[in-house]
């Protein structure tokens, strides 16, 4: 018999995630698996800040139902096939799944399931970040909502996330003028010294100020990771023209925070906000991952990770994502 490690909802979190919201649980993988089904043996957690959506009572959507207490919480794991019953998956295939915070997961191949090219010679956990749905959802909503260009000014907020550390580095690749939002001193000089942003403004000081120090002609693209207050602050610095991405809005999960009251600015500056999911684009995966591959190679691009070790350390590490204690993806080696 395998023992199985999970990571339950020990209870609701109230406001930003703690690690007492978390649990450990103990279960016996069956002897065998059924018809269609697979065993991944998971290597790899991402920790993402959007699945606190699912976590409060009455949540859940067409992506996601809502977590249940004392159930293993969802979210994005990265597994090697140990057994097999479906025809599509072999054993030593490197899965990218929207699996249960756990060691082992059984599944029919019905939820989001992705096989990833590991033997490219990429490290499997760049699959959950640079070369995952972080770094292609950077990938997608810049380039296709963002669209930047020489000279224009792009402002990240989440800068130093998973998704805000990538897109960054693509609008300077792109020739523009990169600018993030954080918090702190320490990681907005991170962002600068290692991102290549041109500068950085910290969220816990006068974003107004720092705006129209550091984005004097406006903002030109605006990639949004936090949505809530500061996107309002924001839209009243936007230029002519400019173009909004709605990737996340973590001012919002589990703490709801006012929305823009200022949306008229799209309307007298003639500008766009636009909202995308990066899984709802599979079938254009391998080539936006092939020309990330090859900026890596080429060292237009660097990976900043957050990295823990053990299935214990799988709840303090969502945690810290919104303690702000990351820099770049966050995942849990196991």
């Amino acid at each position: 018999m395998t023992e199985n490690t999970s990571v339950v909802l020990a209870r609701r979190p109230q406001g930003k995630p703690q690690p007492e919201d978390f649990q450990l649980s103990q279960s016996v993988l069956p002897t065998s698996l059924k018809p269609g089904q697979l065993l991944l043996k998971n290597h790899f957690i991402s920790l993402d800040a959007g699945f606190r959506n699912w976590m409060d009572e009455g949540s859940g959507d067409a992506v996601l139902p809502a977590m249940a207490i004392d159930a293993p919480v969802m979210g994005l794991v990265l597994g090697q096939v140990e057994q097999t019953e479906h025809k599509q998956y072999t054993v030593g295939d490197w899965i990218m799944a929207r699996l249960a915070w756990q060691q082992y997961s059984i599944t029919d191949a019905s939820d989001f399931l992705i096989k990833v090219p590991v033997d490219d010679g990429y490290p499997p956990n760049y699959f959950l970040g640079v070369l995952g749905d972080t770094g292609l959802s950077a990938y997608f909503g810049m380039l296709d909502i963002g669209k930047p260009s020489d000279g224009e000014t792009v402002l990240v907020s989440a800068a130093g996330g998973a998704v805000g550390s990538i897109a960054g580095q693509i609008a300077t690749l792109k020739g523009a003028r990169a600018v993030g939002i954080a918090g702190g001193a320490a990681k907005c000089a991170r962002l600068v010294a290692e991102l290549g942003y041109a500068a950085c403004i910290d969220h816990h000081g006068d974003v107004a100020a720092q705006l129209a120090e550091h984005c004097p002609e406006g903002v030109d693209v605006y990639f949004d990771n936090v949505g809530g207050p500061l996107l309002e602050t924001v839209l009243d610095h936007i230029a002519l023209g400019a173009r909004i991405a709605l990737c996340g809005a973590v001012a919002t999960y589990g703490d709801p925070q006012p929305g823009p009251s200022n949306l008229f600015q799209l309307t007298t500056r003639e500008a766009r906000m636009e909202g995308f999911f990066a899984h709802t684009q599979v079938e254009r995966y391998p080539a936006a991952r092939a020309e990330l591959a090859g900026w890596l190679e080429q060292g237009k691009i660097v990976a900043p990770e957050y990295r823990l070790h053990g299935i214990e350390q799988v709840g303090p590490a969502f945690c810290d994502l919104f303690a702000g204690r990351n820099f770049g993806k966050t995942v849990v080696e196991l």
